[in-house]
């Protein structure tokens, strides 16, 4: 009889501990959700803040417009896409809430609209937004290694992909048909403090968790025509156009699910100098 008591108390301890752990689970995902819920709140009030700040402006070419030569084939849709208006923003307003402010970037086809900003390392905008308040959701933020200033080979954005849509949460959206079907989503626009960009993208992929494709410094034009084809070769679309040793390219990354990070490289085909007043 004491052997069956004794069975019998250690099954209700182990359910016990079973019930206990299960409450706690149950508990930390309502926590996560909470949290989730409060920080893409903070994200969306922080967007809607910077629209209220800022006008985004097409700028038409001028004598100072520079079209990057290439020998795409006629067919090649550079020839049309060097037609795309650049843009500009005013970032005056925008420092004065952060003065990290680097930038600007503007996705076709997504929702990926935003100012972007940069600081001394790759972390402190993973747990922080905008205004710099501690956020889960954090904030797109430049490569800490790039100049930021038109020389940089490869110019690297980065950002949560929240599953809201916010960040680079629509950067999924480059791997379905729905946003390969129209050749229009392909580029890219930017803006910094020396100019306005127009990139054309080459290549879109999702990759398991690596650092090779975030490389900054090259030691030639071979070297890094080497890196960008081999980019070009991981791309799951066609785009249609080359990359060499001489172009310069935007490199967007996010992580696509908890293994995997989605990445978009494009070249640059068209700039301009600001006429800035800042």
């Amino acid at each position: 009889m004491k052997i069956q008591r004794g069975k019998s108390h250690l099954r209700t301890a182990i359910s016990c501990i079973i019930a206990l752990l299960c409450v706690a689970g149950i508990v930390y995902s309502g926590w996560k959700i909470i949290q989730w819920k409060i920080d893409s709140d903070k994200t969306s009030e922080q967007t809607d803040i910077i629209e209220e700040a800022t006008d985004v402006i097409e700028k038409d070419d001028d004598e100072n417009t520079e079209t990057i030569p290439s020998d795409e084939p006629p067919e090649s849709p550079y020839w049309s896409y060097i037609k795309t208006k650049l843009i500009d923003v005013d970032f005056s307003s925008l420092r004065s809430i952060n003065n990290d402010v680097t930038g600007w970037v503007q996705v076709g086809g997504t929702n990926i609209n935003y100012p972007f900003v940069k600081t001394s390392n790759n972390d402190f905008y993973l747990t922080h937004s905008f205004d710099k308040s501690y956020s889960s959701a954090g904030w797109v933020f430049a490569d800490f290694r790039n100049l930021v200033n038109g020389t940089d080979k490869n110019f690297i954005l980065y950002a949560h992909g929240r599953y809201d849509g916010s960040m680079f949460g629509t950067l999924r959206n480059i791997l379905t048909s729905g946003w390969l079907n129209n050749r229009d989503n392909f580029i890219v626009r930017t803006i910094n403090d020396n100019e306005m960009a127009l990139w054309q993208i080459f290549s879109a992929y999702t990759i398991p968790a690596t650092n090779d494709y975030i490389q900054t410094a090259f030691s030639n034009d071979e070297e890094f025509g080497r890196f960008a084809n081999t980019l070009k070769s991981r791309s799951a679309h066609d785009f249609n156009t080359t990359v060499s040793g001489s172009d310069h390219i935007l490199t967007l990354s996010t992580c696509y699910d908890s293994k995997q990070r989605v990445v978009l490289h494009a070249k640059l085909i068209k700039r301009a100098p600001r006429n800035s007043e800042e």
